[in-house]
């Protein structure tokens, strides 16, 4: 009886176990599907972004292409083609050295950005490091420390200040202020995606050349800009900013006249109209000077750029007349 009884409990173990032994074997199959299906639809998601990647390339340089073709860079007065890439993001690096080749500079030059991240890619760091001097606007803590650690001779030699603070139409006067940011002053650059238009509405102070992002998606001949909100943030879309009619129309008040943009679409530039006019390149509306969107046309320009604080020797053996 004990024998036929142990015989049982022997087979129903070993049942038991060739069960367990099957659900593992299972689990571990399906485990290794999973893998594979997360491999194929990663690959699967980077076909699609290589893919979009490259019709888009193809549609911007058709685009570039048709707008070429207006003769715009080919004119002596046109900006757009003077692009040049140190540090900034999209060429602006060389049409500002044109800008100010053409209408001069004081012997110590001042400039204020606001949204500079850390520091390494913005449009006044080679600036800086050619003898200007300025202040930088960051609302991030932990890229402003950077930007400080990176710039402390900078800001040791009082050439560069960094102000950390979310700059808003509210508030961005008190930090000029807070910034000793004289009346009237050189360059201003503001990229703080989307209340970009309302902040700089706001900043009473005046500059002889300022760089404006605006949003190339919006219709040139349209002045159309988001509702200002001081707690929004990019989404990543196309509602963001101001349309470049926007960009003009501000400027105006301010006596600034639309010289150009750069030529990804990301940026416009303004000078003061009394140095603008017989100097650039005219009428300085946005629809003589609108470049559209081709945010994936360009990469950085040639070697990567140094992560160093440099600092360039300007020599003025020559000068254009």
């Amino acid at each position: 009886m004990i024998g036929a009884w142990l015989t049982r409990v022997v087979r129903h173990v070993t049942g038991v176990q060739a069960v367990f032994d099957a659900m593992t074997g299972l689990s571990a199959d399906i485990g290794a599907l999973r893998i594979d299906v997360e491999a194929t639809s990663a690959h699967v998601q980077s076909i699609r972004a290589h893919t979009w990647h490259a019709k888009e390339t193809a549609h911007a340089s058709v685009l570039a292409t048709l707008a070429a073709a207006d003769g715009r860079y080919s004119h002596p007065l046109s900006l757009t083609r003077h692009r040049s890439q140190v540090y900034s993001q999209n060429g602006e690096d060389g049409m500002l050295a044109e800008i100010f080749q053409r209408i001069g500079l004081p012997d110590r030059p001042f400039f204020v950005e606001i949204g500079v991240e850390d520091g390494q890619e913005n449009n006044s760091r080679l600036l800086l490091e050619q003898g200007w001097h300025g202040v930088w606007i960051e609302a991030s803590e932990t890229a402003a420390a950077e930007a400080r650690n990176t710039f402390s001779h900078s800001i040791r030699s009082g050439d560069l200040r960094i102000i950390v603070a979310p700059a808003t139409a509210e508030n961005v006067n008190a930090l000029l202020d807070q910034a000793d940011v004289p009346a009237d002053f050189d360059l201003l650059s503001v990229d703080v995606d989307q209340n970009t238009s309302h902040i700089w509405r706001a900043i009473e102070r005046r500059s002889r050349v300022a760089c404006i992002e605006y949003n190339a998606s919006l219709p040139p001949a349209r002045a159309v800009e988001v509702p200002y909100d001081p707690g929004a943030t990019w989404d990543g879309t196309n509602w963001y900013g101001a349309s470049l009619k926007s960009i003009e129309n501000i400027g105006a008040v301010k006596g600034l006249a639309l010289v150009g943009c750069d030529f990804v679409g990301a940026n416009a530039f303004l000078v003061a109209k009394d140095k603008a006019v017989g100097r650039f390149r005219e009428p300085f509306s946005a629809e003589a000077h609108y470049e559209l969107p081709k945010y994936s046309l360009l990469s950085h320009i040639g070697h990567r750029p140094s992560r160093e604080a440099r600092q360039w020797v300007v020599r003025h053996d020559s000068n254009r007349a």
